[in-house]
């Protein structure tokens, strides 16, 4: 399975333009390094649109969903850093959700990505994630250019935190596709094809929006051994490790 864990937390959202570059700089190597010192956090990556909107896209896998409701994780939001409180007042139309892994297909994750965001009307979930999960998804990832398939589904409500406070309402997710792959036109062809609005719609989905994007960083856990290891004991109260 390409992503780790079981549960994601999937956030897209833009960025005023003046504070793009700085936004990046402490995104790399500040907050995404941060976030990976929580327990059960094991990878971030963070994505920029090539074609669709917002600019950005950010997935943080988690051992579970509970990763997303810990004390260690809402500590972390409570008591933000300057420089995160700094830059939370730059976000623009942050949306946010809780997520399970519930279906994946395919191997690895490719470096081009095809996010497609949509909410089953009522009375028709059954109907557009079995067209999913049985034939427009399984057979994808084995075409050229494509690598893999995740259907991601919210199953957890955010709490409200001093971050969220600072950069204001956050809207919500229902239901997620991301398809990735090796060759950038394979990808953005899905959406005239086989993950084409129409198709989401003709099945009673509504909401949905589409967007390619290139993958522009990624961390995993187990890259940073040693800092990791010293802040995760300061978080849980312990003494540093003897030299």
């Amino acid at each position: 399975m390409g992503l780790l864990g079981k549960a994601v937390m999937l956030l897209s959202f833009d960025v005023a333009p003046e504070a793009i570059v700085e936004h990046d700089d402490w995104h790399t190597h500040e907050h995404i390094p941060e976030r990976l010192t929580i327990p059960g956090f094991m990878r971030g990556s963070r994505w920029i649109a090539e074609q669709g909107q917002p600019r950005y896209v950010v997935i943080y896998e988690v051992e579970g969903l509970d990763i997303l409701a810990s004390a260690a994780y809402l500590e972390r939001l409570n008591n933000p850093t300057a420089w995160t409180t700094k830059m939370m007042v730059h976000y623009r139309g942050m949306t946010r959700g809780f997520c399970t892994v519930t279906d994946s297909f395919g191997l690895g994750l490719g470096q081009t990505a095809l996010l497609i965001h949509f909410k089953p009307e009522p009375g028709k979930e059954k109907v557009v994630l079995k067209w999913l999960r049985e034939e427009a998804l399984p057979m994808l990832p084995s075409k050229a250019g494509l690598a893999s398939v995740y259907l991601f589904e919210a199953a957890l409500t955010p709490q409200i935190t001093n971050e969220q406070r600072i950069r204001g309402k956050d809207a919500a997710v229902d239901c997620a596709l991301l398809v990735t792959g090796y060759g950038g036109e394979s990808v953005t062809k899905l959406m005239q094809t086989e993950l084409h609005k129409n198709q989401f719609e003709s099945r009673g989905a509504v909401g949905v929006s589409s967007g390619v994007y290139r993958m522009a960083y990624s961390l995993a856990e187990g890259e940073l051994p040693a800092l990791n290891s010293s802040l995760k004991r300061s978080a849980a109260g312990l003494p540093p490790s003897p030299a």
